[in-house]
């Protein structure tokens, strides 16, 4: 019933073939019902993972059959228990969940990645890692690959559920306080997934004499002692719940679920995810840009990205910091206070490129013919190799590899000013480079129009954040750095 009050309006776009095919006769039930969905997809996750794991031990070369076998079902059955852990907690069972195919990929994906990241840096501490040796890699590859084709199977199905109506018949009583020509939607609704309204009541006005609730409870009971109803689906505004709640407790004495969908202004509040602060119930109205596992994976990337990266350009770090020795005086490093996640004040790294270090209420941004700028600086602000240093930034966690680039303080505040939503772009890390640089954004913003394009390429990337934009993005900033747009 979650679909009904929280999550038809959360993918409408993934509903559309649903209920423009609701109309279609049924063509025969499949043993499935709607609530067991969920279930179901969970069993054939860890049915998908220990199979991955034992075909994975069959075709490794080179390890004994049935030392093999043991350690590849161990280890997949470790898996799948984490895996499903992880996807039921954040809720990607739910049927509507299934349906967004873009969504499952991406969690899918970054669970499993991470996963094994761990597994293969526990694996490296054992004195013996025979197993990522053989089956494990193997494993990997057929788990993804597996778990990905499940998904398009598990989607086309539900599809053909949904428009077929062909999900196993669950009988209810709906009780609502609206009138039918609004409460006809959520009979099409309960339709669609399968319940079959077996008898409909009408709740009293609110204030109403307390005798009427006590005769319909009592018709509700009689209606269903011995018949063949499996819920009670209870519609009503929740502003009345004190004699809602009476209206409850007097149908306890019948040994069925009953289930409340709001209506009014507080099912729109509803819709949103519960979470508990301890005791307490709360509704989380605007959940992070990024979740725990996609910013420990986004991290992960950052720090396996930026030790890679400053290993390969260490000689060319060493000639920038001689050449910059050489050719002008002052230190090879400048340091400058930005704003960072959360309007966090961190001290970006740079090579200097300057004979001036601005780092106060006044900065002056560079222009193509700055005379402040030293002749190597010309040379590595052109190649972006002035950059590098914020590998550093990177390893301590003030920046990401990828995301919004960071601006100094006193361009932080004006920009503020001249653009809306400017701030909104701390909600992440600021990054080595971005969505915005490779579209050409880089250098001076003199105009305001400039900025604004620059925060709306900007806000788009938090909105649709995943690892294979990153990837994406930082695949690209080569090629954009040999363009040398807008560079100065």
């Amino acid at each position: 019933m979650n679909f009904i009050n929280r999550h038809i309006g959360d993918h409408e776009s993934d509903l559309t073939l649903v209920s423009s095919q609701s109309s279609i006769a049924d063509e025969g039930k499949w043993p499935v019902r709607y609530d067991s969905v969920e279930f179901v997809a969970v069993c054939a996750d860890i049915a998908t993972i220990l199979f991955a794991g034992f075909l994975s031990a069959l075709l490794s070369p080179g390890s004994p059959a049935p030392a093999g076998l043991a350690q590849a079902c161990a280890y997949a059955a470790a898996a799948s228990v984490s895996f499903v852990y992880i996807l039921k907690g954040r809720g990607l069972y739910r049927p509507t969940e299934l349906l967004v195919f873009r969504s499952q990929v991406r969690a899918i994906c970054l669970t499993w990645i991470l996963l094994h990241v761990l597994a293969a840096a526990v694996e490296m501490l054992d004195d013996n890692p025979q197993f990522f040796r053989g089956a494990g890699l193997l494993f990997a590859a057929l788990g993804l690959a597996s778990l990905i084709a499940q998904r398009c199977v598990a989607r086309i199905l539900l599809i053909k559920c949904f428009s077929g109506r062909r999900f196993a018949r669950t009988n209810l009583v709906l009780i609502t306080d609206q009138p039918p020509s609004t409460h006809a939607g959520l009979a099409e609704t309960l339709a669609i997934l399968g319940y079959r309204v077996k008898g409909r009541f009408g709740l009293p006005a609110i204030g109403s004499d307390p005798g009427f609730r006590k005769r319909l409870s009592s018709r509700v009971i009689e209606h269903i002692r011995n018949s063949e109803v499996d819920k009670i689906v209870l519609e009503a505004n929740p502003e009345r719940w004190a004699d809602l709640r009476a209206f409850i407790s007097d149908l306890r004495v019948l040994p069925f679920p009953i289930v409340f969908v709001p209506v009014g202004a507080a099912s729109e509040l509803l819709r949103h995810p519960t979470r508990s602060l301890g005791s307490a119930a709360c509704v989380e109205i605007q959940p992070g840009p990024l979740s725990a596992i996609e910013c420990a994976s986004k991290r992960v990337v950052d720090i396996i990205g930026a030790g890679l990266a400053l290993t390969v350009f260490a000689p060319f770090l060493a000639i920038a910091a001689v050449a910059i020795r050489l050719d002008s005086p002052g230190p090879i490093l400048f340091k400058q206070q930005r704003c960072g996640f959360n309007g966090r004040i961190f001290s970006i790294r740079k090579f200097r490129t300057m004979h001036v270090l601005e780092n106060g209420p006044v900065v002056v941004q560079a222009t193509p013919l700055d005379p402040r700028i030293t002749r190597v600086g010309r040379w590595l602000r052109r190649t972006s190799l002035d950059e590098l240093p914020q590998l550093l930034n990177v390893l301590d966690g003030s920046m990401s590899l990828v995301g919004p680039r960071p601006h100094a303080l006193a361009h932080d505040g004006q920009f503020d000013k001249l653009v809306r939503k400017y701030a909104f772009r701390r909600r992440v890390r600021p990054g080595l480079t971005g969505w915005a640089q490779i579209h050409g954004c880089r250098g001076p913003t003199p105009t305001a129009t400039m900025v604004e394009r620059r925060v709306e390429y900007d806000l788009w990337y938090i909105d649709n954040w995943s690892l294979r934009l990153d990837l994406e993005i930082l695949l690209r900033t080569p090629l954009e750095v040999l363009r040398g747009r807008n560079a100065c």
